[in-house]
């Protein structure tokens, strides 16, 4: 097992940026008002981690094909993903879904896990997570996007009030979207050069 600092910073920054303005973290900041906020991220954190594990498995997959195409197809994912994180999401007011009343760990786990499972399918973290990993090595991208996932659930049990209120979510959205476009350029620039 071989860890490289930079690519745990590196899939950490990513991840943390693109999960910000994202409907889990807002799901993660009303499950929090309604059920324990500690319960809610062991839940929370359990879904991110099977999400990381599934994304890691296919971006190792997609790293037994010949370097080239890897890079080809890292570039295409990270233009993508600049694309859809600068675009906006416009779509995620309507996202808002009302959580009933939940006490006990179980019920609080259970549900806060299944929110969270079922919402990150194909999600735009999941694409990246599975990219870094073709690219940067499975465990180090593993432990930075787990560690960047279940920092933005406690971020939002803890203090997403604060953010919602006074840091623009179009910004962070705008910030994480450069960061791809650069790595999409850098990924697609290494393809002539290495």
């Amino acid at each position: 097992m071989h860890l490289d600092l930079l690519a745990i910073i590196t899939a950490f920054g990513l991840i943390f940026l693109a999960e910000l303005p994202d409907k889990t973290m807002f799901a993660s900041l009303a499950m929090g008002t309604r059920m324990r906020p500690l319960y809610v991220w062991f839940g929370t954190s359990s879904a991110f981690i099977v999400h990381v594990a599934i994304a890691v498995g296919a971006g190792s997959l997609i790293g037994l094909l010949p370097d080239w195409i890897v890079k080809l197809v890292s570039a295409s994912l990270f233009a993508l993903g600049a694309f859809l994180l600068l675009r906006g999401s416009g779509g995620d007011d309507d996202d808002e879904t009302e959580v009933k009343t939940v006490t006990g760990f179980w019920p609080v786990y259970s549900t806060a896990f299944m929110a969270v499972f079922i919402s990150e399918w194909g999600d735009l973290t999941q694409i990246t997570t599975a990219n870094l990993a073709a690219s940067n090595g499975t465990w180090s991208t593993a432990i930075g996007s787990a560690a960047a996932l279940m920092s933005v659930s406690a971020l939002a049990l803890l203090a997403g009030k604060f953010i919602a209120k006074r840091v623009p979510l179009k910004t962070v959205q705008r910030i994480g979207g450069i960061c791809m476009l650069g790595l999409a350029i850098w990924t697609a620039v290494e393809i002539f050069t290495g």
